[in-house]
């Protein structure tokens, strides 16, 4: 670059991306989001806690409330024909669509209006409490956001649009902060989704970083006084995983390529089943709700496991897939999959929620199967499914990879190489495999589009 280019005008410097920072404002600034850090958390704490209740009353204890020795085997059918209703209706009736549309991927394209927080809130209740495989971090992001620059404009009814980005930011930052088990996973989701980069980044981390942390707080706070949980992704008693081996780096290839097709063939199937549902909203919904719940029941009669090994997010079943593992044969982990993807392609179609926990739970049973055959850890081949298959799903390498090691604990760091490996493979050849989408970005994939 010339010096004119990098200068600009003659006699003019470039002005610095870091006044804002040592400005009053923005120090009221991080005030405002440490603030906004304490009730939001403790929102999305209450959301989480109020979802966690809905799945165990409505699935086991309504059951024998209704004279019921047990929960009937197709007890998913009624739960999940409710879902599809309220949810359909939701969209139809209420402000807004329910929120943002999982099929699209994660999106961080603005706060929603206040009018539209009670639809998007709803939908999220019904599609997480009924049995849809979905997960919440998509509601509470767009949750955090709406109810962040709501709170503020209750004070600032003008707030200029770039401190009302912030304030967005913040307040996602806050709802999502311990969800993914860590703030530092949280912080590298938004900031992916986002594409923000340069200096801006900094800028804008600050305040997310505070309020995440302070809402981390918050969240071991309100477990310690209720002691519901803290509702973060963890795993217990992780098998020890030895030095990476060359056949592992051959079989991360494998994973890697295995994820790209199965991930964007759920993708593009959700994605038109997206715009088959909205023709009949409505009943369209409710027959995508039997669908899921038939397949639950599918997998129980055909394993002899639980049918909820389909139904739900996955997050809470992560740990026990992997401590279990050595009663899941070959055959039994690849029904799982089958079931649990066509379900999570139904969901992604008509419900509401992230896509996230479902992508992590496809790749860990798949990373399962995949561990009984010559040369793979079992560690190894969870870690690798895991990251293979978010970054199929989401497009977010570095998240993808934050997701399936810091999970691990120490062990994750030993098997990161063969994850790293597995990621690249998925992301490069899922990107090959997706059709260029119009204007050179695709939504919810945020700025990661790659040289043809």
């Amino acid at each position: 670059m010339s010096a004119k280019g990098s200068v600009g005008a003659a006699g003019a410097t470039s002005p610095d991306p870091f006044a804002q920072v040592r400005s009053r404002g923005y120090v009221r600034l991080l005030v405002v989001a440490a603030v906004l850090g304490v009730p939001i958390s403790a929102g999305a704490y209450g959301f989480l806690a109020l979802v966690d209740g809905l799945q165990s009353w409505t699935y086991a204890d309504l059951p024998k409330a209704l004279g019921f020795q047990g929960t009937p085997p197709w007890w998913p059918l009624p739960l999940l024909a409710v879902a599809g209703l309220l949810v359909g209706l939701t969209i139809r009736c209420l402000p807004g669509t329910g929120g943002h549309k999982p099929a699209e991927g994660l999106s961080v394209s603005g706060a929603p209006r206040p009018v539209e927080l009670p639809g998007v809130l709803l939908a999220a209740v019904a599609t997480l409490g009924l049995g849809a495989v979905l997960g919440p971090e998509g509601p509470l992001i767009m949750l955090g956001s709406g109810v962040a620059v709501w709170l503020v404009r209750l004070f600032k009814p003008a707030v200029p649009p770039p401190v009302e980005a912030m304030v967005g930011a913040a307040g996602s930052f806050a709802a999502v902060s311990t969800l993914l088990g860590s703030p530092i996973t949280g912080a590298f989701l938004l900031m992916e989704v986002s594409g923000i980069g340069g200096p801006m980044l900094g800028i804008v981390l600050v305040p997310g970083l505070l309020a995440a942390g302070i809402g981390s707080l918050v969240f071991v706070g309100l477990d310690n006084w209720t002691g519901l949980g803290t509702y973060s992704l963890a795993l217990q008693d992780v098998p020890q995983a030895n030095s990476p081996t060359v056949a592992e780096f051959g079989w991360a290839l494998v994973i890697g390529l295995a994820a790209a097709f199965v991930g964007t063939g759920i993708r593009q199937s959700a994605l038109l089943l997206q715009s088959r549902v909205e023709r009949h909203l409505v009943p369209a919904t409710v027959l995508m709700g039997l669908a899921v719940a038939g397949l639950a029941i599918a997998y129980a009669e055909g394993s002899g496991k639980a049918a909820t090994e389909v139904l739900y997010s996955g997050q809470a079943a992560l740990g026990p897939l992997l401590a279990n593992s050595a009663g899941y044969t070959v055959g039994t982990s690849m029904l799982l999959v089958a079931c649990k993807g066509l379900a999570y392609t139904a969901s992604l179609g008509a419900f509401r929620g992230g896509p996230i926990f479902p992508a992590m739970f496809l790749g860990a049973a798949g990373g399962i199967a995949l561990s009984h055959l010559p040369g793979l850890q079992l560690t190894s081949a969870f870690a690798m499914g895991i990251g293979a298959m978010s970054v199929a799903m989401l497009r977010l390498p570095l998240t993808s990879v934050l997701l399936a090691t810091l999970l691990l604990g120490a062990q994750g760091l030993t098997v990161m190489p063969l994850v790293i490996v597995a990621v690249v493979v998925a992301y490069v050849v899922t990107l090959r495999l997706s059709p260029a989408p119009a204007g050179g970005s695709e939504a919810g994939a945020g700025k990661d589009s790659a040289p043809a």
